[in-house]
């Protein structure tokens, strides 16, 4: 005698609804050109609280409205982070246009400046060069309960560690002084200084010792 195995429709509806899901959560992650960054935060959370309204849905019969409930949530979580800071990215972008400050968004959910040599500092000091201040202006404007800042300095391999450590981490002092004096409360910056212990490029060559000596600027949403 012939079985067949039978799926009722009470089963097959979480699954379903979890596929769709994460096939949407694929395409987001797979990163469209043409959405933002918190678009893409959006449909992500979207996708990840849809699965998990499914799953927790389906005890009691109602997956299909999990998945909704569960979307909306995930919606809502998934834009908090992106809407706070691609804001704060886009202003910094538009204050640093033409410094060579770089400002990216990093894997772990931060926003990073990487402030050149020749925008922050003069070889063997900690003073802020005018063409940072701009900068650090903007940084500085709405920095609310939800934001936290990390500031590390570097320097190239030019002289021995009794040198270099303090001096990198007097420079990113240097920075978080700047912002207290513009509002940022102390509470929420840290400071760090890495000496020359991580270059991005080789010490032996003048271009190279100026990409090493730098200021990293991390800002990340707590509340995110």
């Amino acid at each position: 005698m012939n079985t067949r195995l039978k799926t009722s429709p009470a089963k097959t509806g979480p699954l379903r609804i979890a596929a769709v899901a994460l096939a949407v959560g694929a395409l987001v992650l797979s990163g469209c050109e043409s959405m933002s960054e918190r678009e893409k935060g959006t449909g992500t959370g979207a996708a990840v609280g849809a699965v998990g309204g499914a799953i927790l849905g389906s005890g009691g019969g109602n997956a299909g409205r999990g998945a909704v409930i569960g979307g909306a949530i995930g919606a809502v979580a998934g834009n908090l982070w992106s809407k706070r800071l691609e804001d704060k990215r886009k202003a910094v972008e538009r204050a640093s246009a033409g410094t060579g400050v770089e400002v990216v968004r990093t894997n772990d959910d931060r926003l990073k400046l990487n402030v050149p040599s020749d925008v922050s500092f003069d070889t063997g000091s900690a003073a802020i060069r005018p063409a940072m201040r701009p900068v650090l202006d903007e940084v500085s404007r709405n920095i609310d309960d939800g934001l936290r800042l990390q500031i590390i300095g570097h320097t190239d391999s030019t002289g021995n560690d009794t040198i270099n450590e303090p001096l990198s981490l007097d420079r990113a002092r240097s920075v978080r002084d700047y912002l207290v004096a513009r509002g940022v409360p102390s509470q929420r910056i840290s400071v760090a200084g890495q000496g020359s212990r991580e270059p991005v490029a080789s010490n032996t060559n003048d271009q190279g010792r100026a990409q090493n000596r730098r200021v990293e600027i991390f800002l990340s949403d707590s509340a995110g």
